[in-house]
C-alpha cells in the first residue's frame, strides 16, 4: 500500500509541471553537478591518484572477502598507495580500515542514497567527499586512481569495472591495472567474457589483457607495483 500511495504522489507531482518548470529544473541540476565535481576535483586535487578498491557493502565484518580487503588495503599502504574506497560499510569499510592501519591514505568517496548510506569511521577525517551523483562521483574513481582492485559485488561493482574496462578500451583514460580479487567468484563472468562475448566478436582479443584475476592480497601488491615500475613510476606520481 505504502508504495502504491508514493507511486500516486510521483504521478501528481509530475502531472502539475509543464515543460518549462521541468526546462527550469534541469538547468539548475547543473549547477548542482558543477559543484560536486568543483568540489571533487579541489579536494582529490590535494590528495592525489590512489588505488580504488571496490566491492560489496553488505559484506560483514569478519567475513573472508572483507578480510582479504583489509589485508590488501593495508598491505597496498605499506607499498606507497594510498587508498580510495565508496565510503560506505562492507569491503568499503575494511579497505579504509586497512589503510589506516597501514598509516597511508584512506580516502571515501561516499554517496547519498535512499537508504542513507552513512561514511565509515576509518576514512580520514580531512579525506571525505560525498556526492548525490553516481556518475559524478564515477569520474573521481577514474580520475584518480592509480589502478582498480575489485573484490565481490554486485551491480555497483560492475558499473565501475565496466566503466574502467571501457575507458581504457577505448584509449579515454590511460591503461593501469585492473584487478578482479576472487578467481572462483568471478569465473562465471571471465568465463563467459571469453567463450560468449569473445567468441562473438563483441570484444577483441587482446582486450583479455586488460586485467588480472588473483586471489591473494601479495599478488595485487605485485601487479601494481610491477606496472609502475615498468614506466619508471612512483606511488601517487
Amino acid at each position: 500500500m505504502e508504495n502504491t500511495n508514493d507511486e500516486a504522489r510521483i504521478r501528481k507531482a509530475l502531472a502539475t509541471k509543464d515543460w518549462s518548470d521541468i526546462k527550469a529544473t534541469d538547468s539548475w541540476q547543473i549547477f548542482k553537478i558543477m559543484s560536486e565535481f568543483v568540489e571533487g576535483f579541489e579536494k582529490m586535487a590535494r590528495i592525489g591518484p590512489c588505488v580504488s578498491v571496490f566491492g560489496s557493502a553488505r559484506t560483514k565484518p569478519g567475513a573472508a572477502y572483507y578480510k582479504l580487503a583489509e589485508e590488501i588495503a593495508f598491505k597496498l599502504t605499506k607499498s606507497g598507495y594510498g587508498v580510495i574506497s565508496g565510503g560506505g560499510p562492507g569491503i568499503m569499510e575494511a579497505a579504509n580500515k586497512g589503510a589506516q592501519a597501514g598509516g597511508g591514505k584512506s580516502v571515501g568517496l561516499n554517496i547519498e542514497l535512499p537508504f542513507e548510506q552513512k561514511p565509515n569511521q576509518f576514512i580520514d577525517y580531512d579525506k571525505l567527499v560525498s556526492f548525490k551523483y553516481f556518475f559524478v562521483r564515477k569520474v573521481m574513481f577514474l580520475k584518480y586512481s592509480q589502478g582498480f582492485v575489485a573484490l565481490p559485488g554486485g551491480f555497483g561493482t560492475m558499473d565501475e569495472l565496466s566503466e574502467a574496462l571501457t575507458l581504457i578500451q577505448t584509449n579515454k583514460i590511460a591503461q593501469y591495472p585492473i584487478i578482479f580479487v576472487g578467481k572462483e567468484f568471478w569465473k562465471g563472468l571471465i568465463d563467459w567474457w571469453m567463450e560468449k562475448v569473445l567468441v562473438e566478436g563483441y570484444i577483441s582479443p587482446d582486450d583479455k589483457n586488460l586485467f588480472k584475476v588473483v586471489d591473494t592480497a601479495d599478488e595485487v601488491v605485485k601487479i601494481i607495483d610491477e606496472f609502475y615500475s615498468k614506466y619508471t613510476l612512483k606511488p601517487n606520481f
